[in-house]
């Protein structure tokens, strides 16, 4: 791709930020582009009708400037307050939302979509009969979260959830034909996190437990999620940085023989925040744990913690948080 063929418009457009450039529509994208996604080259035609899922595919397209060339977007109502907390929100407005649950084949079938963003065994699914094979029957392409590549079957592929940011943002820069705008996110999305490494103590990291939800067992961010790598920025250090998982289920013994000194919290929808600390306070074999004896809780926005260009603000509250409580 050469930039150079959007850079006079875009500029022109309005001044880009970190926050997401409000670039309306402008030419079409190149033919078509080459990318590697999940270890494997990848042809796109320029897309004419694209549909995101999710605050990870739906922002990471706002953050390009590319909501007006979107036929819509796809999320569950759980992420309805990260909607209302995104610095995109007014993108969400105007592009149409598609659905409230998981993505359907029908639902992009419905909308003539051509093509589609979304992850591995988060959007995409053998289960629920929408794969990339499944989708290219119909004439609908696909690209995959690089997050998620670790697990997609087709192609394995790990790389740090951060990188894997950076990879999307740039391939998407491609595919779109905005790849100046793409590389000046990554550059400024690098500059924020280096500012907030560059914040952190030298001494030991604070040990993080991510809370996502479960009562029985603790729904939590493993290795290749975007917490881990926030959590690092911060100046601490993952739990369950070892767990090769992206988002997944722990003991609770497994967290107390962890004793997290702090707890991070992940906010959204049908439980609210509060509810789960209060769960975790009430919790016998949690009590001694340092982060609930020293009441060392922090809430953070689901849509500052999945892959995104707002893991930047996630990393910057949680370092803040850390830098407030000596740590």
């Amino acid at each position: 791709m050469k930039p150079s063929r959007v850079t006079a418009l875009f500029a022109a457009a309005l001044l880009l930020t970190a926050c997401g450039a409000q670039v309306e529509a402008g030419p079409a994208a190149a033919a078509q582009a080459a990318v590697t996604n999940c270890g494997a080259q990848v042809t796109f035609p320029a897309p004419q009708r694209p549909v995101a899922y999710d605050v990870s595919g739906a922002e990471k397209m706002f953050a390009l400037g590319l909501a007006g060339r979107m036929r819509g977007y796809v999320m569950n109502s759980l992420g309805d307050p990260s909607i209302a907390g995104s610095p995109w929100k007014d993108d969400y407005g105007r592009v149409e939302r598609l659905g409230t649950s998981r993505i359907t084949r029908e639902i992009l079938v419905n909308a003539k979509a051509d093509w589609v963003i979304a992850g591995w065994n988060s959007g995409f699914s053998e289960e629920r009969g929408i794969t990339p094979k499944l989708l290219d029957q119909v004439g609908i392409r696909s690209y995959l979260h690089t997050e998620s590549c670790w697990e997609y079957p087709a192609a394995r592929a790990e790389v740090t959830p951060l990188e894997a940011l950076y990879t999307d943002l740039r391939n998407l820069g491609d595919i779109f034909g905005v790849r100046q705008r793409a590389d000046e996110l990554v550059a400024e999305l690098k500059g924020r996190f280096d500012k907030v490494r560059a914040g952190a103590p030298k001494t030991p990291p604070a040990k993080v437990f991510v809370y996502d939800s479960g009562t029985d067992q603790p729904f939590t961010s493993g290795k290749h999620a975007a917490p881990n790598d926030i959590i690092d920025a911060a100046g601490g250090t993952n739990v369950f940085r070892e767990l090769a998982d992206g988002w997944g289920s722990v003991g609770w013994e497994a967290v107390v023989k962890a004793e997290p000194e702090v707890i991070v919290v992940v906010d959204y929808a049908d439980q609210p925040a509060q509810d789960k600390i209060a769960f975790i306070k009430s919790a016998p074999q949690l009590k001694n744990t340092p982060a609930v004896r020293d009441n060392r809780f922090h809430v953070i926005s689901y849509g500052d913690l999945v892959s995104g260009p707002r893991n930047a603000r996630g990393a910057e509250s949680l370092a803040a948080y850390l830098r407030s409580i000596g740590r």
